[in-house]
């Protein structure tokens, strides 16, 4: 191949499956303030959103400045305790990006989430030294579906978008890929396919993939 290829990688749902332990600490949040959002409300409404979006809408008014941090820290403070036992990457992940960091490829992960969350990740998951790029929420303006996070990773990877697949779980998260010029993965982890936008290629884990197959999205 004349060109190089980069991954990168959303966290929630694409690294490790957090969803049901997000699910619990918004569930504990909302609790202390007298609301029950439904599990239709929260795949609608949480998965794959900004913690602006969400605050906003399941409080019914604009939270942002001092208090979304405030609240922000709150809320996911309860997650890092709630999730830090059970932390487990989805399975073949690991393998995965070994095999693509052996075959050249660039790696990064790009997350909505706080970086105190992708820290905790990585302190359980042994695959930092393999990112070339690590961006948070801290690190971007724009949350997705805007595809600041991946254009900007695609910079800090010196790769071109056209050149980068994104693994994402998350309809926004797709759209953002999409957004961004770059092929995209969809990880079937939190939706359908029928729930994310079209995508070059599903899956459900990472046990079978492979940089050939990886490579074969360019049509090489």
């Amino acid at each position: 191949m004349n060109k190089e290829i980069a991954v990168i990688f959303d966290m929630d749902g694409v690294i490790c499956h957090t969803n049901p332990y997000h699910s619990m600490a918004f569930r504990q949040f909302f609790s202390v303030r007298d609301l029950a959002p439904t599990d239709e409300e929260f795949v609608q409404h949480m998965f794959g959103k900004s913690n602006s979006y969400i605050l906003s809408h399941f409080l019914k008014r604009t939270i942002e400045g001092d208090e979304l941090l405030q609240l922000e820290d709150e809320k996911e403070s309860l997650f890092r305790q709630i999730y830090e036992p059970y932390i487990e990457p989805i399975s073949g992940i690991v393998p995965f990006m070994s095999d693509l960091e052996k075959n050249g490829v660039k790696l990064g992960v790009a997350t909505s989430a706080p970086k105190a969350n992708l820290e905790l990740i990585l302190s359980k998951v042994d695959i930092r030294q393999k990112l070339g790029s690590i961006l948070a929420s801290e690190n971007v303006k724009k949350h997705k579906p805007d595809p600041e996070v991946y254009l900007t990773s695609s910079i800090n990877l010196g790769v071109s978008p056209d050149q980068c697949v994104v693994f994402e779980d998350s309809f926004s998260g797709v759209t953002a890929g999409l957004n961004a010029g770059m092929r995209v993965v969809g990880v079937l982890s939190s939706h359908t396919k029928e729930e994310l936008p079209p995508c070059d290629l599903y899956v459900q884990n990472y046990d079978d993939l492979s940089f050939e197959k990886i490579k074969a999205l360019f049509g090489a």
